[in-house]
């Protein structure tokens, strides 16, 4: 078995409740998703964003789909005005980054260093160790196939960096706004890797 092979059969056996869910290949991804409880605030997400239809199509799309604990992680109050429909967009532009035209297994993704997705930018795709990163969310279980793609398991939300950025100069024009005499003394600790948007409220 090839290195390659091996990493992506370790990788697989990290989460086999999901895998399970994704061993029916005439299910389309929406239909996998929606079957298994651990993608309900991914569905929930997609259904506000007006995406479901999209990712029931023909593609084939690869989504690197994060769990209900993925979505965890995100401020309960920033995830929620995501959620509501004057921020459909702004939702959109996070979802679309999690998906990536054709189909791109495990094996075929270590062999990249970046791929662009639905949203417009890039994603970085790397090792650490035996574990495939996406930006820096781990990929907790690969190749669940789908009559019209494949699902990869994240276990961090990511995000655009054009997003992450515009949401930095927002807050800073507000701080500015509030207190004109900070515009010289304002500084950015935020990594665009680390999601920086999931700390301020949209």
């Amino acid at each position: 078995m090839s290195a390659l092979k091996k990493l992506a059969a370790c990788t697989l056996l990290v989460c086999p409740m999901i895998v399970m869910a994704g061993d029916n290949g005439s299910k389309n991804i929406v239909s996998i998703a929606a079957g298994n409880p651990s993608f309900s605030t991914l569905v929930t997400a997609l259904k506000a964003a007006d995406l479901v239809s999209a990712l029931q199509g023909d593609g084939p799309f690869t989504v690197f789909a994060p769990t209900n604990e993925a979505f965890s992680k995100v401020p309960k109050e920033t995830l929620n005005n995501l959620l509501k429909p004057e921020n459909k967009k702004q939702l959109q532009a996070v979802l679309t980054y999690h998906v990536v035209s054709g189909r791109v297994d495990a094996a075929t993704a270590m062999t990249l260093s970046e791929a662009a997705t639905l949203q417009g930018e890039k994603i970085d795709i790397s090792l650490n160790g035996k574990s495939v990163m996406i930006n820096k969310a781990q990929v907790i279980t690969a190749d669940i196939g789908a009559s019209n793609g494949i699902i990869h398991v994240l276990d961090t939300v990511i995000l655009p960096p054009s997003l992450t950025t515009t949401a930095a100069v927002e807050k800073i024009n507000t701080m500015i706004e509030q207190n004109p005499s900070a515009a010289g003394n304002v500084s950015t600790t935020w990594d665009e890797k680390q999601q920086y948007i999931m700390q301020t409220n949209l």
